[in-house]
């Protein structure tokens, strides 16, 4: 067999340390090859952006690898199927140390798999460490995607399933999220949301116009964080600017919810953090989804009704079959109500700006739910799990789950039913009352690792 590889990485991760990891990959791949015969070809370097190059040397391969070392868009791993040969990820776990994200691998692997399920492409898929993986039966052709569809929610239908929802778009999604991909139309048909489509200089002109008195109530809202002092004040500023923007938005034009290009405009253009204030609108009862997600923001919308309480939109970054937890995370703009501890102010772990919450997710029965588009079908997908008392597993907020069922089915149905890399949690167990609203939208439902 001739093997193609593609070794993915990004520069605003922990380069030495991805380094580290493909050469341990690289290892494990040379010595397959080495004793079964099988050729290697491609780049052995991190391919830091998509080039043509790097696909013109696997293009006569039998095998396309894609070495998943750092989170990407999933921009070159669709580029890649366009070559028409068989395709496999390997993607790498991280040691949950408390400090930053270094290489958010799993998160990478999940963009990756929803684009090439609603492209159509089936494909191999590995998550694991170097020497603690079966290289040779993904090689071999194993471990591939096997599409769920879901199942009728056998339960009443919920009367207005949906709220009538008014939703702001902030910005388009970025270039290779296409599970933050929508059709206006579509979902206004599937749930009656409305959404405008704003401009980011919309929402940045709006704060620099803001007065003092605007900014006031977010100042005092933060004044009590303990090292609010170690924030840079211009950056603090500009963030707290963003909540009042949001707040006279939502106010002005009646809006439910925001979906906001949060990455990299507000760093680069405007300076200043949009993750803290997102954290400060989803405790006031307002959800705003990160990366322009409309459908995470429905998503959220919907779960908050049922559960009455904040949702938090966060990314599932890590999988531990041997001790059968997962971690949820996301930069830090969960709804403080959410830990038990004291929420800390923190900059952004790639970006280095405020501001962000840092702490960790309480213990308490939580349940996710996504209204899904994987492979291109309307679908609900829910699960229920215990989050539980741990220490921080990555900066920003997080938490350490323990699902109703086995990680190891939970992850393989997480691959096999194409879901979106950002899911909605709440607190208790609200799994009932979602299927019903999935009846009444007549919509299929998944249960993460239910039988």
């Amino acid at each position: 067999m001739k093997i193609g590889l593609l070794p993915l990485g990004r520069p605003t991760f922990d380069v030495p340390y991805a380094e580290e990891k493909l050469a341990g990959m690289l290892s494990d791949i040379d010595a397959l090859a080495a004793s079964e015969g099988h050729e290697v070809i491609g780049s052995r370097a991190l391919l830091m952006e998509a080039s043509p190059e790097a696909l013109e040397a696997v293009a006569s391969a039998d095998l396309v690898l894609v070495l998943q070392v750092t989170f990407t868009d999933a921009s070159f791993v669709v580029e890649a199927a366009k070559l028409g040969v068989p395709l496999a990820i390997w993607a790498v776990p991280e040691p949950r140390l408390g400090g930053r994200l270094r290489l958010n691998a799993f998160c990478g692997l999940n963009l990756a798999g929803h684009a090439l399920g609603r492209n159509g492409v089936g494909f191999g898929w590995l998550y694991g460490d170097p020497g603690q993986v079966d290289l040779d039966a993904l090689l071999s052709g194993g471990s591939q995607v096997a599409r769920i569809n879901g199942t009728e929610p056998g339960v009443d239908a919920a009367d207005n399933p949906v709220p009538a929802l008014k939703i702001a778009r902030i910005g388009a999604h970025p270039d290779g999220f296409d599970t933050c991909a929508y059709d206006k139309a579509a979902l206004r048909g599937l749930t009656g949301a409305e959404v405008d489509e704003l401009e980011l200089s919309d929402m940045f002109d709006a704060a620099r116009g803001l007065g003092d008195a605007a900014v006031a109530p977010y100042r005092e809202k933060v004044a009590q964080v303990p090292n609010l002092k170690d924030m840079d004040a211009g950056e603090l500023d500009r963030s707290l600017r963003l909540a009042g923007a949001l707040e006279m938005l939502r106010s002005e034009n009646d809006y439910d919810a925001f979906a906001i290009r949060c990455w990299p405009e507000t760093f680069t253009e405007y300076g200043g953090a949009v993750c803290g204030p997102v954290s400060m609108m989803g405790e006031a009862r307002v959800p705003c989804a990160c990366e322009a997600d409309v459908y995470g923001a429905v998503t959220q919308a919907m779960l908050q009704k049922v559960a009455n309480a904040p949702v938090f939109l966060a990314d599932l970054v890590d999988m531990d079959v041997e001790d059968d937890t997962g971690v949820v995370w996301h930069c830090g703009q969960a709804p403080v109500s959410m830990t038990e501890d004291e929420p800390m102010a923190t900059v952004h772990t790639n970006r280095k700006q405020a501001l962000l919450y840092e702490f960790t997710l309480k213990s308490g029965r939580v349940t996710f739910f996504r209204l899904s588009q994987a492979y291109g079908e309307p679908k609900v997908i829910i699960a229920g799990g215990e989050m539980l008392r741990s220490e921080m597993a990555f900066t920003g907020t997080s938490g350490v789950v323990r699902f109703d069922n086995a990680a190891q089915k939970v992850l393989s149905d997480v691959m096999d039913s194409g879901l979106e890399h950002h899911m909605a949690l709440a607190y208790g167990d609200h799994r009932k009352a979602l299927r019903g609203i999935a009846a009444g939208m007549g919509l299929n439902v998944i249960e993460l690792g239910a039988a």
